[in-house]
This record gives structure tokens, sequence and C-alpha cells, in this order.
């Protein structure tokens, strides 16, 4: 390995952002060694016309990524964790999760109204499966149109397509400085997030005994043990951007508290509950819930899912 050190990133302004906080801080805590960034291009950003579930959903962010990693091309990828599928390749590993950004989602409506005060019948910008599926369980009047594109792309169709708001997550939103935009920060009784939503992961190759120790620095415990459970609950239940599956965990007084959530695309059936247990058993709780879930019907919806045609994905 040279003296350089390469972080794979997209190209993205949000991928930009986060990598360049990682560059920051490894510049900061390691001085003396160069950090560069790669910007590659993925399947996710190359297809722009086709709702990305129908050719793979979750993972198109990263697969390229990934290979360069793989390749010895990049020391180190840094991913939103919100897109990391369930499953990573052999050789790789998640090396750090630095400490989260608020996990929430937020409404940003066209005119500042707040979800409750939209007009009967207002059209809601999303191609998350998820988010639909919660907003309208919550407000069965309200309509859906798919949004594709980064987050500048989706403020600015709010503008100019025939929507009266859109809802993205508030970590994208706040590390662009761009919370003025912001009309409601969702309540998790209304939207629960994404498995994953505000965390960063930085991938690296296993036991590679340079970056390892690096990026040792930059993780946070609390977030990692957090994301953990929650990917084990979406990996027990086989998720992907085909289903809408939410969960958040927290660590508050020593005790992981985790809310996990199943929905059919109408929003008609929403399975939800909530587990709290040791810190030190994440991913056992995580298990444990979504078996919950599915004694409870979470399993005929996925189900049920799995044979229909995919037409959105969790962006």
């Amino acid at each position: 390995m040279d003296s350089s050190i390469k972080i794979g990133t997209r190209a993205s302004k949000l991928a930009l952002w986060q990598a360049n906080w990682v560059q920051s801080a490894l510049n900061e805590i390691f001085p003396g060694r160069k950090v560069e960034l790669i910007t590659i291009k993925t399947k996710g950003d190359k297809i722009l016309d086709v709702p990305l579930a129908k050719v793979g959903g979750k993972g198109l962010f990263v697969k390229e990524i990934e290979q360069a990693l793989l390749e010895g091309r990049i020391d180190l990828a840094v991913h939103s964790m919100k897109d990391m599928p369930a499953e990573i390749p052999e050789g790789l590993c998640i090396g750090a999760v630095p400490q989260r950004e608020n996990p929430a989602d937020v409404l940003v409506s066209k005119d500042g109204r707040v979800f409750s005060e939209l007009k009967h019948g207002a059209v809601i910008g999303t191609s998350s499966l998820r988010r639909a599926a919660q907003l309208r369980h919550a407000r069965p009047d309200i309509s859906i149109e798919p949004l594709r594109g980064n987050l500048d792309t989706r403020l600015r169709k709010l503008q100019t397509e025939n929507l009266d708001a859109i809802v993205l997550a508030a970590a994208g939103i706040k590390r662009l400085k761009l919370e003025d935009r912001i009309s409601e920060y969702l309540k998790s009784d209304i939207m629960l997030p994404a498995v994953g939503q505000g965390a960063l992961c930085i991938e690296m190759r296993q036991a590679d005994a340079v970056i390892g120790p690096m990026l040792a620095a930059l993780d946070d415990p609390n977030s990692r043990t957090a994301v953990s459970g929650e990917r084990a609950f979406l990996n027990r239940l086989g998720g992907s951007c085909q289903v809408p599956i939410a969960g958040h965990g927290k660590i508050t007084a020593g005790t992981f508290n985790l809310t996990g959530l199943v929905a059919d695309v109408d929003g008609n059936r929403v399975i939800k509950a909530d587990l709290s247990g040791p810190v030190d058993g994440t991913e056992a709780l995580g298990i444990q819930l979504a078996e919950q879930l599915l004694a409870r019907g979470a399993d005929r919806i996925l189900e049920e899912l799995n044979y229909l045609e995919p037409d959105n994905y969790e962006g």
C-alpha cells in the first residue's frame, strides 16, 4: 500500500459530503497520511428512468464501490448505512459506524404546511415503499407520486411538478445545511425510519492491519450497536427495497430499545412492535423482534409482496 489512502464514494453532493467528512476526520487524527477521494458511478446512479427495485433494489448504490474495494483500487468506502444490503460480500466488513445523525424523516411541503395540515387529496412525492405505506396508513386520502433523483433533484421537483410535499431523510437535509426547507420532523408513530437511516457505513477489507486501526478511531460504539440490532431485524425478515420495512433502535440508560414495522404497500395492514433488552444482545433482540412480527402476520405480507412486481425504491 502506498502512502495515500483512497476513499471510494459516489459522486452525488450528499455522498461527497459524507466522504469529505471521513477524509477530514482521518486527516485530523492522522495528519501524516494523504487521504484522497475516488468517485465511482454505481448502477443506481446510471439508471435514472426506471424504479430501482425493478433492477435489483438495495445494493445498487454500493456494489461497484465494493468491487473496487475488493480489487484494491480503493482502501475504504463510505456509504449511507440504509443503502447497505443485509449481507456484506466475503472479504469485506464494516470498519466503522461514526456517530449517527438524526434518523428521522422530514416533510418538505410547498407552502410550509405540516403533514396534518396538507389539503385533502394532497400529492406527496416519494419512491420509498416504506414511506408510502406509512403515509397512506396515516392519511388514506393522500396520493403518492413516485419521485426519483438525488436530494437536490427531489427538492427541485417539489417546485416544478404537481406535488404538495415530499418526504426526505433528516440526515441528508442537515448535512447539506438545508434545514430551512424542513416543514416538519415526522414523529416515529407516523413515520418509523429505515433501518440504518442517519448512520454512515465505512467499509473496509477484512483484516486490513493499516486501515482497521484508523477506522476504529472513527467508530461510535452506541451507533454501531444500535445499527447492528436494526440490521439483524432486517436480515431476519429478508428485507429489501421491495418491502415496506422500518426499524429504529436507540440506547437509553444502558438499555437497547428497538421498534420494528412491516406493512403492505397500501398501508392497510401495518404490523408494529417494540422490544427492549441489554446492549450486549442487540442482534439477538433484532431477530426476536422480527420473529414476533412474523408470528403476528408479517410473514403473510412478505409472502404476498414477493409475488408482486416491485415498483419503488427506498431513497
